[in-house]
């Protein structure tokens, strides 16, 4: 339904809908539930801001209207600062990750599950990264303020970090008091693919079938022992 990316030609990072798609015609073709992905810069000009909450009521509207259930997924960024790895964002990171929960969390938006970025770059805190911006204490007051934002259901996308750290950080959120209640990643589990790709079908194949499948099993015994189940 949501054209991947968003316009680069203006400023915003507005994002835009396929042509040819609506809820309704998500629902007819099979669909169970619409998964919509945002990017928010929370301090960004209002201008800029109101145009993708108006973005998002519509699709909430169209759902409340077929019966579907909403995810938004919200990919938090600095209009400012482009690197979203970069030490100065991870100081900002988790002001934008939490308000930008909080308004999304209006019931004007009609939305059922948000799926949100950790607060905190955890190669920034202490004992998890080589450079240490944040202590533990810092990054658990990041995760409980997390938690305080919303009173949605709250699942974790990956960002794209290994397998390794994003398990570490699950258990890390669980012990901070995050009452999030599940993730909704690819790359943490998938990505160790794509250094098998010249190698052949074959060998992404294998891949898949051992490591990738482990990250997996590995990540739903992580679940069982973190999440928070949905009443």
């Amino acid at each position: 339904m949501k054209k991947t990316g968003y316009d680069a030609s203006e400023p915003g990072r507005l994002p835009d809908l396929l042509n040819v798609w609506s809820v309704k015609r998500l629902k007819e073709a099979g669909a169970d539930a619409v998964k919509l992905l945002v990017y928010v810069d929370i301090d960004e000009d209002k201008a800029i801001n109101d145009q993708k909450e108006a973005f998002v009521e519509r699709v909430g509207s169209e759902c409340v209207a077929e019966g579907l259930p909403l995810f938004l997924e919200i990919v938090s960024y600095d209009a400012n600062n482009a690197d979203s790895g970069s030490e100065e964002f991870a100081k900002v990171k988790a002001h934008k990750v939490n308000e930008a929960m909080k308004k999304y969390s209006e019931p004007r938006f009609n939305v059922d599950v948000l799926k949100v970025e950790v607060p905190v770059n955890m190669n920034f805190v202490e004992g998890f990264g080589e450079k240490a911006l944040f202590t533990k204490e810092e990054a658990v007051q990041a995760f409980k303020e997390q938690a305080a934002s919303t009173n949605l259901p709250y699942i974790y996308l990956s960002a794209g970090v290994s397998a390794d750290l994003f398990q570490k950080t699950l258990y890390f959120a669980k012990e901070a008091g995050s009452t999030f209640n599940g993730v909704l990643c690819g790359r943490a589990t998938w990505r160790g693919a794509t250094d098998h790709f010249a190698e052949g079908d074959a060998a992404v194949q294998e891949w898949f079938r051992t490591e990738g499948k482990s990250n997996i099993e590995s990540l739903n015994k992580v679940l069982d022992e973190t999440a928070t189940p949905i009443k």
